[in-house]
């Protein structure tokens, strides 16, 4: 069985982010596909919130080795500040300097035929860069969501790490994945040099054994209680901007379309749960809105199930990513209000599947449009919700024998290019 090492910020007991299912589920199925797994990551001192419950998932056999991480902004600062050298790329930049060392053991002790390293946490792709530019073994750049982009990040010396580290990337890396259709094809057109064959899709999903033994316990249609619509997950001020939403919401209630008792917004753990309180009085809407705070990562599933409608948000300033919870929403089976550009990947992704409503998060006016004729729709039952068959290439295991077939083949590939000399990444 050969032998993988991925490099991953984002693994359990690591709490608030649904990033961290995309490695998780690589270490639980890649064996069924001929690769074993050793997981390079983080001491858990190294994570803002953590979830001891979440360690039960992972594999028994699973090898994790843990090097110390310094989060600059909790280490590091004094009164609330911190140099800006000690985090570039990012405030885990001192991950490096253990990470590579320790990575660079594994590969000679373990036998480890390729590398698999995944942003968002940019230090995870300089560490996986610098064990494949010292092991000369075949290195997977897993980008999820575009790195440098338009604005983003804000500080221009972060940007110009972020650009160094893509390109560093595109032209050392055996293969880059993106987990959008549109990612991938900025990087296409960014990297015009590089082959086409080096740039792929692999979505992110959900993970039917998360699901195991969830079941709605929500009444039977049509409804005869008010009806939760809900929202799990964070809202950015910017990347999921609800002032539209409250203000759709602000106008229908003044004008007596919708009324307390029709439906309750529930946002679980928002993280910006005072943006949200702000927003709801200040469009006296106080009565429609719940905001609850985090609870485990099972717990959040079964709420989906419970829920009577899913709420996905995402500003078009986001149009090349999807988030991670959309894929179990789509699992959940539930009617969804898509809040997202119909143009952008997570608008596309909700229409192809087959939801029918899906409007721009930035448009008041057609939030205020479609908001009745969902809840008159979820109120009859004749809501969209989606079949098996229609999400079940979205399984964690099915995109996991993709990573698969990529590893294999970037190692044929750098065996091929061992035997003529040309560059393994080429």
């Amino acid at each position: 069985m050969r032998k993988v090492l991925l490099v991953a910020y984002h693994f359990p007991p690591v709490a608030g982010s649904s990033g961290v299912q995309r490695t998780l589920r690589l270490a639980q199925y890649l064996p069924e596909y001929g690769w074993k797994p050793v997981v390079l990551t983080v001491d858990p001192s190294a994570y803002e919130r953590i979830d001891d419950s979440s360690l039960t998932e992972i594999p028994q056999d699973c090898e994790v080795i843990r090097t110390p991480c310094l989060d600059a902004r909790k280490h590091l600062s004094v009164r609330g500040r911190y140099p800006r050298f000690v985090a570039l790329p990012d405030r885990w930049a001192s991950w490096r300097l253990w990470a590579v060392r320790r990575g660079l053991r594994l590969v000679r002790h373990r036998g480890v035929d390729a590398l698999w390293s995944t942003y968002p946490i940019a230090t995870a792709h300089q560490i996986g860069a610098a064990i494949a530019r010292q092991s000369r073994k075949p290195w997977i750049a897993d980008f999820r969501d575009p790195m440098a982009q338009d604005g983003y990040p804000r500080d221009k010396e972060r940007w110009k790490s972020y650009k160094r580290i893509e390109a560093e990337a595109a032209a050392r890396a055996s293969m880059l994945t993106f987990a959008s259709p549109s990612a991938r094809e900025t990087y296409v057109e960014r990297y015009r040099e590089v082959p086409d064959d080096k740039f792929h899709l692999v979505e992110n999903g959900f993970d039917e054994s998360s699901f195991d033994g969830l079941r709605p316990r929500s009444g039977a249609q049509p409804l005869t209680r008010t009806p939760v619509l809900l929202h799990s997950g964070i809202v950015y001020p910017l990347e999921r901007d609800p002032r539209a939403l409250f203000a759709a919401l602000g106008k229908l209630a003044s004008q007596g379309r919708i009324t307390p008792g029709d439906f309750v917004l529930r946002f679980r753990a928002p993280v910006h749960d005072a943006m949200l309180e702000k927003l709801a009085r200040a469009h006296r809407v106080e009565s429609f809105v719940e905001i609850r705070p985090p609870i485990p990562y099972r717990e959040a599933l079964q709420e989906m199930f419970d829920a009577d409608a899913l709420v996905a948000m995402q500003g078009a300033s986001c149009n090349e990513q999807i988030p991670a919870k959309v894929y179990e929403y789509l699992r959940a089976r539930k009617p969804v209000l898509g809040l997202a550009d119909p143009n952008g990947d997570t608008g596309r992704l909700l229409a192809s599947t087959g939801f029918d409503f899906v409007v721009p998060l930035e448009a008041t006016e057609r939030i205020e449009a479609a908001l009745p004729r969902f809840l008159a729709g979820l109120a009859a039952g004749t809501l969209f919700r989606p079949s098996v068959q229609a999400i079940e290439r979205y399984s964690r295991k099915a995109l996991t024998g993709r990573f698969a077939a990529l590893f294999d083949e970037a190692v044929r590939r750098s065996a091929a290019s061992a035997l003529t000399g040309a560059p393994a990444s080429q």
